[in-house]
């Protein structure tokens, strides 16, 4: 009794919060807004005072009001965090379920450096903002709500619809990977994890909807330094800031050399109809032509939107030296953050990065490598694509369908290194400039709740029924 007054608490809490009545017309719609909002409000960081489980224990009540049976419903706790599956089962058992994954934990949020706080939801303008909103507490729910209605409609699945989702895809990803072990003889995976439909900038019109076929590895490096040390008065040749720094900037001033695949040629091509900015959009197509047309490769790597998507890309993010303001530093470390491209292993990007580093001193090694994986493209799966663009173009009208390639990490790179196809395939819509993922005052547009609800509604019927 006491966690389900708590949990309402939160919800009457986050709703209070909320600011003037909701748009949404119908009970599913407003639901989605609600629950985002009562999520957004428990602060799912790992750490001291993670409430990931109380996520997962406010998603299952959740369920429980909509019939869903508690013996279906599954919280695991693990360390300081928990992760959830909940089991919809299909007629036929032998066969392969549906995965939706999402995750409930979020990166950190200093509420100092926020307008508003970010674990206090709102709706303004047309906008859910909080920690979360659109990564991905939002498309988490969002996803959910339309199982929820789907199975109080009376649908009976041929094959399962299972809800899986991890508590810490923004750190180790252990749930990540834990959970990906257990489903994996599911048949696909659907990842709402982030807006797959691109508005357009002037008109909020949906532009197009991609699918994500593919993803690059994460991998995080420690650069290092050492040598002696000494008095400041006396200095050296050899200073560990100084020989870093240089191997640094050789880092920083480094391209990895451009690719494409089958994903983002496809990507590139049919995306430019939707460039506003014609010198970009002309340098998509051609790079998808000749990917080692240098005019191209510079407007690409001049735009932060495109970067990351015709090469591996390494950046350093943090680093500490010294030891004293009187001293010669005896360390110097530097971080480097890499997004690599399929088909090449981090093993492989730190050899590229010690010669360029061309630093004699310095060692680089691997952090926590246990807790990423490379993995495979998700093979172009014409059931899967064909009724993603039904369920897409049912709900929003004709729009473009694109493969495309992410330049972050997700869930499903556990799921596609055990051979389970993995598609990120959200339902929402969202402006290039509105993404403030892991940013200040994130928000997500809430004017497409029915569509979205509707798409998922599409797609898993004919999914599930197959």
């Amino acid at each position: 009794m006491r966690s389900t007054l708590l949990l309402t608490g939160l919800l009457a809490a986050a709703l209070s919060a909320s600011g003037p009545a909701l748009a949404q017309t119908t009970p599913a719609e407003k639901q989605v807004v609600d629950l985002s909002s009562a999520a957004i409000a428990l602060r799912s960081v790992r750490g001291e005072g993670n409430q990931t489980d109380k996520v997962a224990a406010l998603y299952r009540k959740a369920l429980i009001d909509a019939g869903w049976k508690a013996a279906e419903i599954e919280i695991v706790p693990l360390d300081d965090t928990a992760y959830f599956i909940a089991t919809w089962k299909g007629r036929n058992p032998a066969l392969g379920p549906i995965v939706i994954s999402a995750h409930m934990d979020v990166v950190d949020a200093k509420p100092e450096d926020w307008k508003r706080d970010p674990f206090t939801p709102v709706v303004e303008n047309g906008y859910l903002y909080g920690r979360g909103a659109s990564d991905t507490k939002f498309d988490t729910v969002q996803a959910m709500v339309a199982v929820m209605e789907l199975r109080k409609s009376g649908f009976v699945p041929e094959r399962g619809i299972v809800l899986a989702f991890s508590g810490d895809e923004e750190t180790t990803m252990i749930t990540s990977r834990i959970i990906a072990e257990r489903l994996k003889g599911a048949r696909l995976v659907l990842n709402v994890d982030g807006a797959s439909g691109a508005l357009d900038e002037a008109s909020g019109n949906p532009s197009y909807w991609s699918w994500q076929g593919a993803e690059k590895t994460y991998a995080d490096f420690a650069l290092e330094v050492t040598n002696p040390g000494g008095h400041s008065s006396a200095p050296r040749a050899e200073n560990a800031i100084v020989q870093l720094a240089g191997a640094l900037t050789r880092v920083g001033a480094h391209h990895f050399a451009p690719e494409v695949n089958d994903i983002t040629r496809d990507y590139f091509v049919k995306a430019a109809d939707f460039v506003s900015d014609p010198l970009l959009a002309a340098a998509m197509r051609a790079f998808a032509k000749a990917p080692t047309d240098k005019a191209a490769i510079a407007v690409l790597r001049a735009n932060p939107a495109t970067i990351g998507k015709i090469a591996t890309t390494c950046v350093p993010t943090m680093a500490s030296a010294g030891h004293g303001l009187n001293a010669l530093p005896q360390r110097a470390t530097a971080f480097v953050n890499c997004r690599i491209f399929p088909g090449h292993s981090p093993e492989e990007v730190m050899a590229e990065l010690s010669a360029v580093a061309a630093e004699p001193t310095m060692t680089i090694r691997q952090i926590e490598p246990e807790y990423t994986t490379s993995s495979p493209a998700s093979p172009y799966d014409e059931v899967f694509v064909g009724a993603a663009t039904r369920a897409i173009r049912g709900a929003f009208g004709e729009v473009p369908v694109i493969a495309s390639q992410s330049s972050g990490a997700s869930d499903s790179m556990w799921y596609r290194a055990l051979g389970v196809p993995s598609y990120g395939a959200s339902g929402t819509f969202m402006r290039e400039s509105d993404d403030f993922s892991h940013g200040l005052d994130e928000r997500v547009p809430i004017g497409n709740i029915g569509k979205s609800l509707e798409y998922y509604r599409l797609l898993l019927t004919e999914l599930a029924s197959k």
